[in-house]
């Protein structure tokens, strides 16, 4: 079965691109549906399976691809995804590229991986949860930002959001640590991509069954200088330098970066901060982020063969 969100940033024009490009490609559909209301995601997918569909093919961004996947969970169903978002994370760390019709070549290939699934107590989500300038700036990134600036859409957001930002304090208990921090970004990421192509940790993956964590720490705080126009100027001049270094990982080499790895994580903070899971709000601290190994199957691009 396809289901295609013709909300997503181009889904409309790609719900009859993709029923082409499978049907050339021999992949047989005993349904399509192009759904403008994403609230009928899980009422569409439980009739799907009902119906005796195993292959659910799910088009649409972060958001739509993490829903569906919350609700095939532990059942006899492939994943497979075609990547029409803004920042279309989960398909970068399967490594799927972004047209339609090479994710179409990925499906119809018929190669299927077994991938870890995060939790963020108890709501699955595939790419990474955050706290901090991230969830600020996915709270402004609203459906008309994205429709009309497409991936320019996250610095445009970022630029005005940074700001208002403040630090705050978080207080971490991982498998083998525990941490109190004064931050001003914290990512568990299950993948290896979050924010349209930002680097969680250069080692993640999404079948490692580890959760990926790392905390931009507020210079301003241990200067002195919090609360003032120079502690923030710091602030910022961090986050844009953390920022330049997160496309390739090496982030995680900076001096106000503070990353681990875990298969468990609990975390307060103070004040309160609102949680987001695959750029959808998802829940206000404490939260408990745990991993559920090998959970979700996917069509994936097949391992490239050894060279000699």
């Amino acid at each position: 079965m396809l289901v295609v969100n013709t909300k997503a940033r181009s889904g409309k024009e790609a719900f009859e691109a993709a029923r082409e490009a499978l049907a050339a490609r021999g992949v047989p559909l005993m349904s399509a549906l192009a759904l403008s209301r994403t609230s009928r995601l899980q009422r569409v997918l439980d009739d799907a399976v009902a119906r005796g569909a195993r292959r659910i093919l799910v088009g649409g961004g972060d958001g739509t691809v993490s829903c569906a996947a919350s609700h095939l969970l532990g059942r006899d169903v492939t994943l497979g995804v075609l990547p029409l978002g803004t920042g279309n994370d989960f398909a970068r760390s399967l490594g799927i590229p972004d047209t339609v019709e090479a994710a179409c070549d990925v499906i119809a290939q018929g190669f299927t991986a077994r991938v870890d699934v995060g939790l963020a107590n108890g709501r699955p989500f595939l790419n990474a949860a955050s706290l901090g300038l991230a969830t600020a700036i996915a709270r402004r990134l609203t459906k008309r930002l994205k429709q009309k600036m497409g991936k320019l859409a996250y610095p445009v957001a970022a630029a005005t959001q940074i700001w208002e930002h403040h630090p705050f304090r978080v207080r971490i208990k991982a498998d083998t640590q525990s941490l109190e921090l004064e931050v001003l970004q914290l990512v568990v990421g299950n993948g290896r991509y979050h924010g349209a192509g930002n680097v969680v940790a250069p080692d993640a993956t999404l079948d490692d069954r580890r959760l990926h964590v790392y905390a931009i720490t507020a210079p301003s705080v241990e200067s002195g200088r919090e609360g003032t126009g120079l502690g923030q100027l710091e602030d910022m001049a961090t986050l844009a330098r953390v920022a330049l270094s997160l496309r390739r990982g090496h982030h995680v080499e900076h001096p106000a970066v503070t990353s681990l790895r875990t298969s468990r994580l609990y975390v307060e903070a103070e004040p309160v901060q609102e949680v987001n899971a695959d750029g959808e709000l998802t829940g206000r601290t404490p939260m408990l982020f745990e991993l559920v190994p090998a959970a979700l199957r996917v069509y994936a691009p097949a391992p490239a063969e050894p060279t000699h």
